[in-house]
């Protein structure tokens, strides 16, 4: 391993990263927007979309079917499974359905980034959001409410594109992937507080109250999109309206239509760092999703679990934010590299999964629960390295497709297959011990991938569009915020 080389490549990135922290000197900032505040605001969008994803699958909201004994005694459903009277295959179906509209949207919030100004999409993609989950709130059957949950994903589209990039440009140059780490925080904190909010909301009001309450929530969020000034992202060069010119060749091509989406797709499909850092992630979140999802409902199972919405979210809860914020910080002490970030993925995404598979094998809950949250531990440590090798293996204008199509692939080939599978599985082997013994085993494919990801030659491209370069003479508009 050549360790000097590397080293002389950390240094130039923390040499550059300071030249573009002394850039951002010569540009005016928006008044009162710091980059805290901008990184509180993502966060907190950030784990309502997921208190949203826990909301729908849990027990409380998500419900069960009726059922009938061999004597011909009934007994009602409850929830969207009983109310619509959804099979386990229609219910895995329901939780991915916003996949749609996020593999339909997210290349082309990307792609208009280059003429529109993103934080601006942002706004527009939070308002779709709220007006779909009120629209689930409103079904009447199973399509009505899967039409919903795809617009659900149209508005997610724009902030999971958007958002990483606006936080990597503001983040402390020796903290980036803490920064990253705080926001992907939320990603389980959410499920594990969707969760919560779901088991309470559904003991004591309708479901679709829920998704009402999610509304009122995220509602202030999108009006924010609208209303403050507009906020450059690097490697898009602003003008002084806020949107991004076209003439500067250095940042953006003069056409941002089907081709250009296509050119710059060919690109990430050719970097064999990023391919290889996407495969170990579908791989990953094809378990994650499915435990999300199926998580209260095994648990219900094998450890007659009496509060199974609130025993996997406080352990998801507990174990995300440790995990993912252990997981930048431990990044950034050994010294934010490429190639630090893939030893990491492997080594955590391995150990965890061990402890994982191990916990289905007892019969204990107290034991199970112990070894779980250890996996838990170990598994949510790679959210922060995961992403900024995504930010990082790609020039700054390409960013925004990245992280979309990095969204799309974990969720098309990830979490969306694995809901209805794990419950076609379910259905066949009737046992939820089996069923989470062989899901969770798909973690080692995973650690695998990732582990070959060291030994790649890895560049990193954060500065790769010179800044100074990439505003044009003329532009005095806000670009990068600066702490006030």
């Amino acid at each position: 391993m050549d360790v000097d080389g590397e080293d002389d490549r950390g240094q130039n990135r923390r040499t550059m990263e300071r030249d573009s922290d002394a850039f951002k000197d010569k540009i005016a900032e928006p008044s009162w927007f710091s980059p805290k505040k901008l990184l509180l605001v993502f966060c907190v969008v950030n784990l309502i979309n997921y208190i949203d994803r826990g909301a729908i699958a849990s027990n409380g909201i998500n419900g069960s079917r009726g059922t009938c004994t061999s004597s011909g005694t009934c007994s009602a459903g409850s929830g969207i499974q009983g109310d619509f009277n959804l099979s386990n295959f229609e219910d895995g179906v329901l939780s991915s359905a916003f996949m749609v509209g996020l593999l339909v949207a997210s290349p082309i919030f990307a792609s208009v980034a280059k003429s529109v100004n993103p934080f601006r999409l942002i706004g527009i993609g939070l308002t779709i959001w709220t007006l779909a989950v009120i629209g689930c709130g409103l079904s009447f059957d199973f399509w009505s409410i899967t039409f919903c949950r795809m617009f659900v994903g149209v508005g997610e589209a724009s902030f999971v594109s958007l958002a990483a990039p606006f936080i990597d440009d503001n983040a402390p140059h020796d903290k980036k992937s803490a920064w990253l780490a705080m926001f992907y925080m939320c990603i389980p904190t959410g499920y594990a507080l969707g969760y919560v909010y779901g088991g309470l909301v559904g003991n004591v009001l309708p479901w679709r109250a829920a998704f009402w309450g999610e509304a009122i929530l995220m509602l202030p969020f999108a009006v924010l999109g609208f209303v403050i000034k507009p906020l450059h992202l690097k490697g898009f060069a602003p003008d002084d309206t806020g949107k991004t010119l076209t003439d500067n060749l250095n940042v953006l091509p003069t056409g941002y239509g089907f081709s250009s989406v296509m050119k710059d797709l060919k690109l990430l499909l050719v970097d064999k760092v990023y391919v290889t850092n996407i495969l170990g992630y579908i791989a990953y979140n094809f378990v994650l999703g499915a435990y999300s999802y199926w998580g209260p409902k095994a648990g219900y199972n094998i450890y007659k679990m009496e509060n199974a919405d609130m025993i996997f979210g406080g352990v998801t809860v507990i174990c995300g934010i440790v995990g993912t914020l252990s997981g930048g910080v431990i990044l950034d002490f050994m010294d934010a590299t490429i190639s630090n970030a893939f030893k990491l993925l492997s080594v955590s995404t391995f150990i965890g999964a061990l402890f994982c598979f191990v916990a289905f094998c007892f019969k204990s809950m107290y034991a199970f629960l112990a070894l779980f949250a250890v996996g838990e531990l170990l598994i949510f440590a790679t959210q922060g390295p995961v992403n900024f090798i995504v930010l990082h293996c790609v020039k700054p204008s390409l960013r925004p497709l990245a992280m979309a199509m990095s969204t799309v692939s974990i969720h098309i080939f990830g979490d969306v297959p694995s809901s209805p599978l794990v419950g076609i599985l379910q259905d066949y082997v009737n046992n939820w011990r089996v069923t989470s013994l062989v899901l969770t085993f798909v973690l080692f494919p995973a650690s695998a991938i990732w582990f070959i990801g060291i030994f790649l030659n890895s560049v990193d491209r954060y500065n790769e569009d010179s800044e100074p370069d990439a505003v044009t003479r003329d532009s005095s508009a806000a670009p990068l915020l600066e702490e006030a």
